[in-house]
């Protein structure tokens, strides 16, 4: 087959997180081919996060990958548009072959895709290591030497940048909400399957951590750096959880965010603050991609897959516990996250 011709072109559908890890995958191919690396993906979160970043390039959302595709306009558009597009290299990144049956309507050949279930992760291996590894793959009919480029040079982890669109979003936003130059503690207690109706305590949400516990560590942040406002972060259906939360710790000066947090503004937010204290989350993989020191609660999850890591080699402190001999979030302590905070390299700004 003769070589590809067409922009690489990278399908991922995750969640916000997954996403932001992404990043360390397009990196180093727009590296290595010289042009901005396409995407086909899902959710409303991908192309408020990526829009804009100089290694992607157009962004082609579907709904929903399992609804069928006489029942999905946004698939048959896809296709459409990927129809008319010149074939080149692609990146499969999926664990599941949900999106294979578009693929085949748009005619990309086996032969051009790198299928990241043909490269499993090794042993003790980083996301970010494996999404590096994938992007030194070449398919199988495209000639070794095309998108010869040296990728060496691009630092591993992820990389968000953060336009001065944005950053002046954040300024009018700030001033509206009284807070003005002061410096900035983020808390991002809440996760996508806390929200969710009835779960927020349940074994199966392995991010929750108690309330009285996040409401003692709002309160140290408060005494710790007068200063400071405390933002906590969120979606819409966090409001009522950063709420209570408020209630709980008795102490001024901190902002309930999640009604007013669009992704771009987010980003921005995470670039702008000292520090954050998060869940394992997709903010916390934002926050490293932009530089914002972080500490970290686990829960099920293995740090040593999915702890943040940003080019920009912000501190992170991950903090796992154990009950009843299983990891677990509820294992850790309130002086474990104050501690960690306390040894936090964080960005220089007035106590």
């Amino acid at each position: 087959m003769a070589n590809a011709v067409g922009r690489p072109l990278v399908v991922r559908c995750g969640a916000f997180g997954d996403m932001v890890l992404l990043t360390a995958l397009i990196r180093p191919l727009h590296a290595r081919f010289g042009t901005p690396i396409d995407l086909v993906t899902s959710g409303p979160w991908s192309a408020p996060l990526l829009s804009g970043q100089p290694s992607v390039g157009e962004i082609l959302t579907v709904r929903s990958r399992k609804t069928p595709y006489w029942l999905a306009p946004d698939q048959r558009d896809v296709v459409r548009r990927l129809r008319v597009r010149p074939l080149g290299p692609t990146w499969l990144c999926d664990g599941n072959d949900a999106v294979e049956p578009m693929l085949r309507r748009v005619g990309i050949p086996r032969g051009l895709i790198v299928d990241v279930r043909d490269h499993p992760r090794h042993s003790g291996e980083h996301a970010v290591e494996q999404w590096l590894r994938l992007a030194a793959a070449t398919p199988a009919a495209m000639d070794a030497s095309t998108g010869s480029r040296s990728a060496a040079s691009v630092a591993p982890g992820c990389c968000l940048s953060v336009s001065i669109a944005q950053r002046l979003d954040l300024d009018a936003w700030l001033r509206a909400r009284g807070i003005g130059e002061a410096p900035l503690l983020l808390v991002q207690a809440g996760n996508k399957r806390t929200m969710r109706q009835g779960l927020r305590r349940l074994a199966v949400n392995h991010k929750y951590w108690p309330n009285e516990r996040w409401a003692a560590v709002i309160r140290f942040l408060r005494d710790r750096h007068p200063a400071h406002r405390v933002v906590l972060l969120g979606t819409g259906p966090e409001q009522e959880l950063n709420r209570e939360l408020i209630a709980a710790a008795r102490t001024e000066a901190v902002v309930n965010a999640a009604d007013d947090l669009p992704i771009p503004r987010l980003v921005a937010l995470l670039e702008r603050a000292s520090g954050l204290v998060t869940v394992d989350s997709g903010p916390a993989h934002a926050a490293a991609a932009v530089g914002c020191p972080q500490v970290v609660l686990f829960g099920k999850a293995s740090p040593a897959l999915y702890r943040p890591w940003g080019v920009a080699g912000a501190d992170v402190r991950v903090l796992t516990g154990e009950l009843d001999g299983e990891p677990s979030m509820l294992g850790i302590s309130v002086s474990e996250v104050t501690d960690a905070w306390a040894s936090l390299r964080r960005r220089e700004t007035p106590d």
